[in-house]
């Protein structure tokens, strides 16, 4: 069953043409992981789905929903999508376990007590119950970015979108969070816009590589990694497996 789909998305700011006719679809549960040089448009893609950034053409369609109609409530919609930002989106004055319920709270109108229930469970899911009470100036980044992921979990989404999840993180800390990402594949489809080419290889049901604003190949990671029909998806993952390590979190 289709979950996603993007239909001819266009999107300029001003004389620069960042997506020029995005299409693809995804199904549930799916991963796909979006690889491409930077400035290719992957980071507006995923604002244009769930309207951060709304396209200047295209639609984009949620379980038969879409999206980009006007008519739609996009507030209702974005319930249904959560997104996990490159550099957290933490509210600074709140605690771990607040970040994660507060939405939980506004949004789905949940009572204070099955709120907090409920996000200590997603930082139990992703190994963070003991800093549940500490502050994001008190975090690693990879917690602060665990906690991210924890409050888009809390919200029990049909799709989560990561925006180079683990780009902001120092080296070491980036195992922890790709594997609280490798746990969640197949119970929630996911759609990660990452350099972690181990993560994409070994994880991804399916690789898109774009640039400048089109989708150049898409395919299994077996095809892209050792068979990739376009000249410029070799030249692309044989420069990035060189400058990040192939095996990196993977």
């Amino acid at each position: 069953m289709t979950l996603l789909e993007i239909k001819e998305i266009y999107k300029s700011y001003g004389d620069v043409h960042i997506l020029n006719g995005v299409s693809f679809t995804m199904k549930k549960d799916e991963t796909k992981v979006i690889i491409g040089p930077s400035g290719t448009g992957k980071s507006t893609l995923l604002r244009c789905i769930n309207q951060l950034s709304p396209p200047d053409k295209g639609q984009v369609w949620l379980n038969g929903e879409e999206i980009t109609n006007p008519k739609s409530n996009i507030n209702k919609m974005r319930e249904k999508i959560g997104f996990v930002f490159q550099d957290f989106n933490l509210f600074t004055h709140l605690t771990a376990v607040r970040n994660v319920s507060i939405g939980l709270e506004k949004v789905k109108k949940i009572e204070k007590q099955e709120a907090h229930k409920r996000a200590m469970q997603e930082l139990t899911r992703v190994g963070l119950v003991a800093q549940a009470n500490q502050y994001p100036a008190q975090l690693s980044g990879g917690q602060k970015q665990r906690v991210g992921i924890a409050r888009a979990l809390a919200m029990d989404p049909d799709l989560i979108l990561f925006d180079e999840p683990t780009s902001a993180l120092d080296p070491e800390l980036i195992g922890d969070v790709l594997d609280v990402m490798k746990s969640l594949c197949g119970k929630v489809a996911m759609l990660v816009v990452t350099h972690e080419m181990g993560f994409a290889r070994n994880v991804a049901d399916e690789i898109i590589f774009m640039e400048g604003g089109i989708i150049v190949e898409q395919g299994s990671p077996k095809e892209m990694f050792t068979n990739a029909k376009m000249a410029r998806t070799r030249e692309f993952l044989g420069r990035i497996g060189a400058l990040y390590g192939d095996e990196k979190g993977g």
